[in-house]
Formats: C-alpha cells, sequence, structure tokens
C-alpha cells in the first residue's frame, strides 16, 4: 500500500517537473519554460509590493502637497522600473534578451518613432511637476485657450474652460508652446476694457464715469482700486483704459461685458460719442 502511494507521489511529482520543465520556443534562440514565466510574475508582484511601500514610506510624513507632487513623479518612474525589473526576471529565467532584442530591432525602431511624442508627454509632465510651473487650480492660456487645470497626468493635462467644456492639453505643449499662467503670482490680476471717446469731449467727466462703472462692480476688487489710463490721440478718437483688478480673472469677459453695457449707457446718457474710423475721399477728374 505504502509503495503504491510513493508512486502515485512520485508520478505527480513527475508530471509537475514536465509541465515546469515544458518551453515555450519562439526561435532557436529564444524560449522560455513554464517556470520561468512563473518567476517573471511572481518578480512584478514582490516588485508591486515593494514600491508601495516605499512610496507609503516616503510619504507618510510629507505635507499633502508634496505627496501628491511625489506620487504623480512616483508614478511615472515605477512604470520605467517595472520594464528594468521585467526584463532581469526574463534573463534570470533563461530568456536570452538580447536574442529577444535583436529579434524585433526592426519593430522597436518602428514603435519608438510611433511613441516618440507619448514619451515627450511624459517627460514634459515630469517636468511640469519638478519646476511646478503648472497647479492643480491655476488658469492658463495656451494657443488662446483658456483653462482652470483640473489634474495632471502621465500623458495629459485636463482643464475645464469658462464654458464648462474640458481641454485635454498632450504637455509636450508646454515645452513647444508659450504657456500663460494667469494665477503664477497668486489668484488675483490686473484686468481692462478700451473705449474711445470723440474730440472735444469732457475728458475728465469721462474719466469720472469709468472709474464709477468699474467701481460699482461686485466683482472687481476696491484695493487695489480701479484707475482710468488716457492712453494715446488716436486717429479718430481719444483713447482711454480702464484698470481693475478681480479675484477670480475665470470668468473676466463677463465683467468685461458688465462695464461695456454701462459704459454705453453712461456714455449716451451724458451726451459723448463714440466714433467710428472715418476717412475723407477726394475724387479728382481729369479734364
Amino acid at each position: 500500500m505504502q509503495d503504491n502511494i510513493e508512486k502515485v507521489a512520485n508520478d505527480i511529482v513527475d508530471q509537475a517537473t514536465s509541465i515546469l520543465d515544458y518551453s515555450f520556443t519562439f526561435s532557436k534562440e529564444i524560449s522560455i519554460s513554464v517556470k520561468g514565466l512563473i518567476f517573471v510574475v511572481f518578480a512584478l508582484i514582490v516588485a508591486n509590493f515593494l514600491l508601495k511601500l516605499i512610496r507609503s514610506l516616503v510619504t507618510k510624513r510629507m505635507p499633502k502637497n508634496d505627496q501628491l507632487k511625489f506620487v504623480s513623479v512616483f508614478g511615472y518612474l515605477k512604470w520605467f522600473l517595472y520594464l528594468i525589473i521585467f526584463l532581469i526576471a526574463m534573463h534570470t529565467s533563461g530568456v536570452n534578451v538580447t536574442a529577444v532584442f535583436a529579434a524585433s530591432a526592426a519593430l522597436l525602431i518602428g514603435v519608438g518613432l510611433a511613441l516618440q511624442t507619448l514619451f515627450q508627454d511624459i517627460i514634459s509632465g515630469i517636468f511640469i511637476l519638478v519646476d511646478q510651473s503648472v497647479h492643480v487650480g491655476d488658469i492658463i492660456e495656451l494657443e488662446g485657450k483658456v483653462g482652470r487645470v483640473l489634474d495632471i497626468r502621465l500623458r495629459t493635462t485636463r482643464a475645464v474652460t469658462v464654458d464648462n467644456k474640458v481641454l485635454v492639453i498632450p504637455n509636450h505643449l508646454y515645452l513647444t508652446n508659450i504657456l500663460f499662467n494667469w494665477t503664477e503670482n497668486g489668484t488675483e490680476t490686473r484686468e481692462s476694457v478700451d473705449v474711445g471717446v470723440a474730440y472735444g469731449s469732457d475728458v475728465e467727466l469721462v474719466k469720472t464715469i469709468l472709474l464709477n462703472i468699474a467701481k460699482s462692480q461686485p466683482t472687481v476688487l476696491k484695493n487695489p482700486a480701479p484707475m482710468v489710463l488716457f492712453r494715446d490721440f488716436a486717429d479718430s478718437s481719444l483713447s482711454f483704459r480702464i484698470a481693475f483688478t478681480l479675484k477670480d480673472s475665470f470668468d473676466v469677459r463677463f465683467t468685461q461685458s458688465n462695464i461695456r453695457f454701462e459704459i454705453d449707457k453712461a456714455f449716451k446718457k451724458n451726451n459723448i460719442s463714440i466714433p467710428f474710423p472715418q476717412r475723407d475721399v477726394h475724387v479728382y477728374q481729369n479734364k
């Protein structure tokens, strides 16, 4: 009876060994056994556990903002570490990694060219987090589009416009274009509205009207106070600018629109005209 049990046990061990030693052959130089595949999977699982443990230990005593930045950068580096661990595990399990690269050289070149922009986006995302040029909540202007940053991801930055439309911005655009960060120096921004009046108008009255209109707007800050600039003696008008400060410039166009409505109403009430360009045309007839 005991001999039969030992025989069955030996048969099971032999079958398990044969299964583990079974190799998947892709070419004469490239093959991997079931045992090797199990080792690779185990190595990745252990690596995932260790990386999570390291992230938890490092961020444990960090301030909240620093934690978010570290987690974002760590998320980028994590996939690079996974690739290195995967290649090391494949080599340890007996796979000729050099032969794999040689066999897939043409494919890798094509994939590399196709993923060139992707790598640019990822590297740009790391630069954004390291130099802190853009933060979540910032109001940015890029290629004429304005939005409030919602989050900075591995490849893209998501921002919402004043019309509640989401902008998905590839991160490499930050390196190849001029970026305007409206809130880099704080949430308060200086805005303005331009207007021209006819020659002969009472400029002091124009100044008073513009100041009163700006001060009456609920979104305009009292300090610093609005101010009027006499910009130029233009071709057809006297050019003025009313400058004011907003706490949240994201809705600036609505404040500017309200001011323009009030300016038109007040100028009509005080008989101040807003001229339009005029040209004198002289016609000469040849005799």
